[in-house]
């Protein structure tokens, strides 16, 4: 039942690109979460790192859908769809943190390929699904552009959480995962397998990855989450008037006696072939 899970995440996670005309593209990792509107209708909203958005500068990006074909095989069928208009940014960003959605028409396969709202992780889910420090938690990605095969399906790696206390989330926005972050990461889903209060297998959408750990320019191998209430939060936001904001990625504060660290945006363009 919970690999079961783990699949339909795999099915809902998506890779976000843009060539950038000099054989260069950015790249980024984005998933689907089913969120109707308050009246009920069926809503489909883009998760994704807002930096992710932000390194495209161009009005269109493609979103690597793949389909199912008559024999059970799959095909790459990536469509292009517009994140700007007259200028204005589509999508709807969080005001204090790393987390951009926005509302998308996706191919019926991938409708139904959507996460339910209620897996992505609220402000006490940690505490009532028992989650600690060195648990080992699953990501999704695209890192430096690869997909883990040619229907363009995302790759799937672990971690462990490296960071006490993990709430509240108002205090501890953000964890750390024992993960080698690389660009294209960003804005993968980051989940586990628990059981519910019911003891039924449950997945568990913890966050996404939205940066990368640097002491004095060298990489850790240390990922940040930023938690899923802030996912939900910004995904509520969509209902209200308010137009969008936009915000760039803070660098930590020094603090004395303690040496400076750098949590830096893991999503530089991604060279291919000319």
């Amino acid at each position: 039942m919970t690999m079961d899970l783990s699949v339909e995440l795999i099915h809902a996670t998506v890779q976000l690109e843009q060539p950038l005309g000099d054989g260069t593209r950015t790249v980024g990792t984005g998933f689907l979460v089913s969120a109707p509107t308050p009246d009920g209708k069926p809503r489909t909203v883009l998760v994704t790192a807002g930096h992710v958005l932000d390194r495209m500068p161009a009005a269109d990006m493609r979103i690597g859908y793949r389909m199912k074909l008559d024999g059970g095989s799959w095909a790459y069928e990536p469509q292009k769809i517009a994140i700007r208009s007259d200028g204005g940014e589509l999508w709807t960003r969080n005001p204090q943190h790393d987390v951009a959605v926005m509302v998308v028409k996706v191919p019926p396969q991938f409708s139904q390929a959507a996460i339910p709202l209620d897996w992505l992780a609220d402000d006490d889910a940690f505490e009532r699904f028992r989650v600690g420090p060195g648990d080992e938690m699953m990501a999704l990605g695209f890192p430096r552009g690869l997909s883990s095969n040619v229907a363009g399906f995302p790759i799937l790696r672990s971690g462990k959480v490296a960071s006490y206390p993990l709430g509240p989330t108002k205090e501890f926005p953000t964890f750390l995962l024992d993960f080698s972050v690389f660009p294209g990461n960003s804005g993968g889903p980051v989940f586990i397998a628990r059981m519910d209060e019911t003891g039924k297998p449950a997945l568990l959408v913890a966050g996404m990855l939205t940066q990368q750990v640097e002491l004095t320019g060298e990489r850790l191998e240390i990922g940040i989450v930023t938690n899923a209430s802030f996912v939900r939060e910004t995904i509520a936001m969509l209902d209200k008037a308010a137009a969008p904001a936009s915000v760039t990625t803070a660098e930590a504060a020094p603090q004395e006696g303690r040496p400076r660290v750098a949590f830096n945006a893991a999503m530089p363009a991604v060279q291919v072939s000319k």
